[in-house]
C-alpha cells in the first residue's frame, strides 16, 4: 500500500495523455470554427489529421457526433467547474472573482469551441441540444445566485440579464486576435466582467 508520505515524494498524478480522438477532435472543432459546419467535410477533417476515411469513422460516426462531443462535454465542465467554486467561498465577492477568474481562462483557452456553440449549436439534434441548455441554464443559476448576495438591490431576471452580458464580454475571445499578450487579455478581461457585475445599478 502506498503511504501519504510516499504520495507527496511522488509527486501529483501525470496528467491524462490525449489520445487520437482527442487530438481529431480538436482538428474538428478548429475547422468547423473557420469554416462553418457545412463548409467542412470529413474528408477535410481526415486530411488535416492524417487519418483514413475508415480510420476516422473509428473514432467518430459523422460531423454530428463531432460537434455533440465537443459541446456536451464543455458545457458540464462548466458547470462543474461553477459550481466547485461558489462552493469554495462563504463571500460572495470572492465567490464572484472566483467565478470570473475560471470562466475568462476557459474562454481563452477554448475560442473554437465558443465559436462553435455560437454559432452551429442549433445544428445539433434535439436531445443534445437540449441537454446543453439545460446544463448552461444550471450554469448560468450559479452565477445569479451569487449576484443576489452580492447585489441585493437585483431581481433575479436583473441578475440574469447581468450574467449573460458579462458571458458576452469573457466570450469575445474568438474575435480578439493576437495582438495582446494572453496575460494581459486575461486581466482586461476580468476587469470588464467584474465592472459589468458589481456595478451599482443606475435609474434612467
Amino acid at each position: 500500500m502506498t503511504t501519504v508520505d510516499q504520495q507527496q515524494r511522488q509527486g501529483p498524478p501525470a496528467p491524462r495523455r490525449r489520445s487520437r480522438r482527442d487530438e481529431i477532435l480538436d482538428i474538428a472543432v478548429d475547422l468547423f470554427a473557420a469554416k462553418g459546419y457545412h463548409g467542412v467535410s470529413m474528408d477535410d477533417i481526415g486530411s488535416a489529421a492524417g487519418v483514413t476515411g475508415p480510420a476516422l469513422y473509428h473514432h467518430f460516426a459523422g460531423k454530428e457526433a463531432m460537434l455533440v462531443a465537443a459541446l456536451v462535454p464543455v458545457s458540464e465542465s462548466l458547470l462543474h467547474g461553477g459550481r466547485e467554486r461558489v462552493a469554495r467561498h462563504d463571500d460572495a465577492h470572492a465567490a464572484l472573482t472566483d467565478l470570473i477568474a475560471f470562466h475568462v481562462e476557459f474562454a481563452l483557452a477554448n475560442p473554437a469551441v465558443i465559436a462553435l456553440h455560437l454559432h452551429e449549436l442549433d445544428r445539433l439534434p434535439e436531445d443534445p441540444r437540449r441537454q446543453i441548455r439545460r446544463l448552461q441554464r444550471l450554469y448560468v443559476e450559479e452565477w445569479v445566485r451569487v449576484l443576489a448576495t452580492l447585489r441585493p438591490e437585483l431581481n433575479a431576471e436583473e441578475a440574469r440579464v447581468l450574467a449573460h452580458a458579462a458571458f458576452g464580454l469573457m466570450n469575445s475571445t474568438p474575435f480578439l486576435g493576437d495582438e495582446v499578450e494572453r496575460q494581459r487579455a486575461a486581466a482586461l478581461l476580468r476587469t470588464a466582467a467584474a465592472c459589468a457585475l458589481e456595478g451599482r445599478a443606475q435609474e434612467d
